[in-house]
């Protein structure tokens, strides 16, 4: 029954929905920590913040009754009058962002394969050249459907604790000949006995994102450093390089998706790797920026909550 209990407390709280556990006396039992984070005066053991049960305060309720042990409780979702039609525009626009990241490469692709009926053509080379753009596409494709997962919350992304610098140690060593191919050298920093309540497999997609953006982006001769570190009661996992940089007022874009800065529109990623980092951190009860400037290099800074 114990593990019943704490399974049904993990699937509470990182529901991607505003969900509130009430008992009889319209006390909260318990909330997601979407419901906490969106939802003003909510708290565990005090009465349900006036108007929201009624609808007075501009978020639908649905109420589900149920009896647990011989007492009343009601699990209710909370959301906002324009939820759905704010989720149908985004879906909307994602699935066109997709089809349009995807005609560019299957477009580089067919041309390819129709060079390769020539004669005189290089058809080792062709099919070099032809095989990468699949291997785009596939990255794009992967990378969809993972921000998909996150999105939906089939991906849980906290849960447990787990000492942070082995991971950003392994994601080190595993890009070390990809960095050193494109003139970038890694550095690892920080405590070894630092930890977060989030699962290894996602702090390696948060450090591997930020180590590929900027072995990407960069430039030759650059040093990017992956680092982790307490602030107050905080931890902070940073991705730094003194690169070339990026414009301060494409900064606050650098984590839509699909957005490259200027610099560089003419690579070969798929302009997802840092929407995947701010969804995995935000989702672990972060909070993510980037700060620099044209020239002045690029620092991604993660911030979570003390893991304790």
């Amino acid at each position: 029954m114990d593990a019943d209990a704490a399974r049904g407390r993990v699937l509470l709280e990182e529901s991607r929905e505003s969900v509130v556990v009430l008992d009889d006396a319209d006390r909260v039992i318990g909330a997601s920590r979407r419901a906490r984070q969106s939802i003003h005066g909510l708290e565990e053991g005090r009465t349900i913040p006036e108007g929201l049960l009624s609808g007075d305060a501009g978020i639908i309720p649905l109420v589900v009754p149920y009896d647990v042990d011989g007492r009343r409780e009601r699990l209710v979702y909370l959301s906002r009058g324009g939820d759905l039609t704010a989720y149908e525009e985004l879906r909307a626009g994602f699935t066109a962002a997709v089809s349009h990241e995807l005609r560019t490469p299957l477009a580089r692709l067919l041309s390819l394969l129709e060079t390769a009926t020539l004669p005189g053509e290089d058809v080792p080379d062709l099919v070099d050249r032809a095989r990468s753009e699949v291997d785009q596409i596939r990255e794009l494709i992967d990378e969809v459907l993972f921000l998909s997962e996150l999105e939906s919350g089939t991906r849980v992304v906290s849960l447990g604790k787990v000492a942070v610098r082995p991971e950003l140690d392994a994601v080190a060593s595993e890009l070390e000949e990809r960095a050193s191919r494109a003139g970038v050298a890694l550095v690892v920093a920080g405590d070894a006995g630092i930890e977060l309540a989030i699962r290894p497999r996602m702090i390696r997609v948060v450090a591997q994102n930020l180590a590929e953006n900027a072995i990407r982006y960069a430039g030759p001769g650059a040093t990017f450093t992956l680092s982790v570190e307490r602030e107050s009661d905080s931890v902070v996992l940073r991705g730094t390089d003194d690169g070339v940089g990026v414009e301060e007022s494409q900064l606050p874009r650098l984590f839509e998706r699909f957005f490259r800065a200027d610099r560089a529109r003419a690579s070969r990623g798929t302009g997802l790797g840092l929407a995947i980092v701010k969804h995995v951190v935000t989702q672990a009860g972060g909070s993510v920026e980037a700060l620099g400037g044209l020239g002045a290099g690029l620092e991604v800074r993660c911030t979570f909550p003390s893991a304790g």
